[in-house]
């Protein structure tokens, strides 16, 4: 372990696949040497880079947010290029359209998807005979991808090792300050109860929803956040669904997806994955809150709604659950908009809030990046 006040080129908290991508981007596209990643679990990409449906999106998703639809639609084809040994594709992936309650109409939908540039087509009609006529307006086969966070954490190891970038596992930053010379001081608490002090002129935040959980000089983001306990299901597909990626939209339904890292699919309800929310605020530890939540399952309810829809799901077998924290942007709750957050904070120069909402907004965080003056460490 370094002295105590060894300065860096950069500090990275958070060692999920932004946290990763990051501190790659900084060795490798703007030379810096002395890099620490500090990471709170024992292994990198543990929480909320595993615990989700693991979908690459493509637009589909967002019919009442153009810019992020858009955005997938661009950032897509890239993520597949970058990490193609992480993207599953060999399965196809249906978009229904409920009769009632959808906020979209079938003919909204196609247009929406023309207007992106996204591919769509009617689906076929033994895929249409899995779906409940009465309550599904149309059915549309899609383009859209899984990826599998295991090889993705594969990746994030062997690239932080060759490029020389150092990695605090179980460890917390616990605070930040400004320091001597421009640089910030940062403080960590190892699982053992040793304290370290590090100094870097740039510390990145991807801690996701731990952003606000920093002492010291912190203010706070300035973006308002707002966090949910969240439940994704696991279940064995049934034969007629193993091959299958199905989203039910737009509105209080469902989507099923692989997820490749348990060789499973998840399941996830509009009105059953979140569990509890709250307002983002110091003081309040999403992480504490998590752990102390009863994780009592919902998977019954959400196979119960799911199959009016798709009576074949009925056979699916729950085997187990996925909570984590979910943290998204307040000024987006109402159009569904998943941007990112990339905060500059005046009272704290070089530091950073950075947060995406999905897998393929790390490319507009790396735009941002390269629009930053980053200069070396003396």
């Amino acid at each position: 372990m370094p002295a105590t006040g060894i300065k860096q080129d950069a500090i990275v908290i958070g060692g999920g696949f932004y946290g990763a991508a990051i501190a790659v981007y900084l060795a490798k596209q703007r030379g810096f040497n002395r890099i620490v990643v500090v990471e709170r679990e024992r292994a990198l990409l543990m929480r909320a880079s595993y615990n989700n449906q693991a979908r690459v999106h493509n637009g589909y998703h967002y019919p009442r947010s153009f810019t992020t639809a858009y955005r997938s639609r661009i950032n897509l084809p890239n993520f597949v290029r970058d990490w193609p040994d992480a993207v599953r594709q060999d399965f196809s992936k249906l978009y229904a359209i409920a009769r009632r309650h959808s906020k979209v109409t079938a003919k909204q939908f196609v247009r929406f998807c023309r207007d992106i540039g996204a591919r769509i087509q009617p689906a076929g009609q033994d895929l249409r005979a899995l779906f409940e006529p009465r309550l599904i307006e149309d059915v549309f086969l899609v383009e859209e991808y899984v990826f599998d966070t295991t090889k993705l954490a594969s990746w994030a190891e062997r690239e932080l090792e060759e490029c020389g970038i150092q990695i605090r596992f179980q460890t917390q930053a616990a605070a930040i300050a400004n320091s001597h010379g421009g640089a910030l001081s940062v403080t960590l608490k190892h699982a053992q109860g040793i304290e370290e002090q590090l100094s870097s002129r740039y510390v990145f935040n991807c801690t996701y929803s731990g952003l606000n959980q920093l002492n010291g000089d912190f203010p706070g983001t300035a973006t308002g956040l707002k966090q949910e306990i969240t439940e994704m299901a696991l279940v064995q597909a049934p034969p007629a669904l193993d091959n299958l990626g199905i989203t039910v939209m737009d509105g209080p339904f469902f989507s099923m997806m692989p997820f490749p890292a348990r060789g499973l699919h998840t399941l996830s309800h509009v009105r059953y994955t979140p569990h509890l929310h709250w307002n983002d605020m110091p003081g309040i530890d999403p992480y504490q809150k998590l752990i102390q939540y009863d994780k009592s399952t919902r998977a019954n309810r959400m196979v119960k709604d799911a199959s009016r829809y798709l009576p074949a799901v009925l056979d699916a077998k729950y085997v187990d659950s996925l909570f984590e924290v979910k943290t998204v942007l307040m000024k987006n709750e109402s159009d569904d908009g998943r941007p990112i957050l990339f905060e500059k904070h005046r009272e704290l120069p070089g530091y950073y809030s950075v947060l995406g909402g999905k897998i393929d907004n790390i490319y507009d965080v790396l735009e941002k990046l390269n629009d930053e003056k980053l200069s070396l460490s003396n």
